[in-house]
């Protein structure tokens, strides 16, 4: 057995833990993600076709300095070739295109660029002077959302390694009046797949945390004890499995008394029932919002022993739960951790209040300074109840004095 990150065992009744939940939001993220992804793609294929025509006509401007015009026009015959053909085949495979496709035009690609520099080999300038060269960097953009970031970023090490050779060998960098085009058409040619990679991935983590975020937010509208997504799963799938052997006894075509290995799937149905009623009274909503968010998860740990948090209203859940992302799971991973405390309630406090009772909620988080929270955090915690901060070993303590109704009046 091992312990979740929320304190709880994961034991063998959900074996999966949350490699289960996290397989949900992979399945969802992807969906979502490609939807999204695709207008990223059109974007990035639009801006290296506007590129591509640019260099076109750049080249036909300095037509007089190609010594042998077949090379250049070679260059950009091919370019066009493979970036159409890239085009017609993402929109018709997509995802699912194999990585020799890519190498393949990558290949095509490097020989955009060895024809390019042949053109211009003798100018002493190619910096400056190269055109399909500068736009196959561009190109690099038409395979953006289909390849992994990192096969983006390696060809564009490539390409940038070949630029940099290439400068060095044919031009004079003692006159340093060549120098700024030369560094012009490296950027120009390494920046716009770099810059794809990582606009990419911040959009891509973007909708993982909401999709996250969403995926738990139901969780705030929930009784005080309930069971998660995983165990309602679960829970399906056993009744599913209940209805079956009593619709076969119901039509005699399961004899009675039950055969062995019918008696014991039955007992182990209703074993699995018992667990399941068990522990859907002593798991609160917070729990389940936490053990099932991948983000929470893995930077909160939940203390609460009375199940306090079920006596929250909708919207003290709302505003704990935005202050906890907002805390924590709006950053990369592992940086900010929190732990989250609720209670105990004092016995001589919850005697003088009457029909109400005082909750104490203490959030102890670490790596987050206090001048670099989000500003909206103050907003949920006064959503919450009383709110007191201070610094603990550099990093953002909050003491909440929470009033909720009394349950005894319930």
């Amino acid at each position: 057995m091992s312990e979740s990150t929320i304190g709880a065992v994961l034991d063998a009744r959900r074996p999966e833990g949350h490699r289960r939940v996290s397989r949900i939001v992979s399945i969802a993220t992807a969906q979502g993600t490609s939807l999204g992804s695709r207008y990223i793609g059109v974007g990035a294929t639009v801006i290296a076709g506007v590129q591509i025509l640019a260099g076109m006509v750049s080249s036909a401007a300095r037509a007089p300095i190609y010594d042998d015009p077949s090379l250049i026009f070679g260059a950009w015959l091919l370019l066009i070739a493979a970036v159409v053909t890239s085009v017609v085949a993402i929109s018709v495979v997509g995802q699912r295109l194999p990585l020799w496709s890519y190498l393949l035009y990558c290949a095509a690609l490097a020989v955009v660029v060895a024809l390019d520099f042949a053109a211009v080999w003798h100018t002493g300038d190619l910096g400056g002077a190269t055109t399909a060269a500068v736009s196959a960097g561009f190109a690099l953009l038409v395979w953006l959302t289909v390849r992994r970031g990192r096969a983006i970023l390696a060809a564009a090490a490539v390409l940038g390694v070949a630029f940099v050779v290439a400068i060095v060998l044919t031009v004079p960098l003692t006159e340093v009046q060549r120098i700024p085009a030369q560094l012009t058409g490296l950027a120009l040619a390494v920046a716009p797949p770099v810059v794809g990679v990582f606009v990419l991935h911040g959009y891509r983590r973007m909708v993982q945390v909401e999709l996250d975020r969403v995926l738990v937010q139901s969780t705030t509208s929930s009784p005080r004890f309930a069971v998660g997504m995983h165990a309602s799963e679960e829970l399906a799938r056993l009744d599913l499995a209940a209805e079956r052997l009593l619709e076969g006894v119901a039509a005699n075509s399961t004899p009675l008394p039950l055969p062995q290995h019918l008696a014991s799937e039955a007992a182990s149905l209703a074993t699995e029932l018992r667990l399941h009623l068990i522990e859907g009274r002593r798991e609160t909503w917070l729990y389940h919002a936490i053990s099932e968010s991948v983000r929470l998860g893995e930077a909160v740990t939940l203390r609460d022993p009375g199940s306090l948090a079920g006596l929250l209203d909708a919207n003290q859940r709302d505003g704990l739960l935005s202050a906890l992302w907002l805390l924590v799971a709006d950053k990369p991973r592992g940086r900010r951790t929190a732990v989250v405390t609720l209670g105990p309630i004092a016995a001589s406090a919850a005697a003088a209040s009457g029909r109400t009772v005082t909750i104490p909620i203490s959030i102890s988080t670490t790596g987050v300074p206090r001048n670099a929270i989000d500003p909206a955090i103050w907003g949920a915690l006064r959503a919450v109840g009383q709110c007191r901060t201070s610094i603990e070993k550099a990093s953002l303590r909050v003491d909440l004095q929470v009033t909720v109704d009394n349950p005894a009046d319930k």
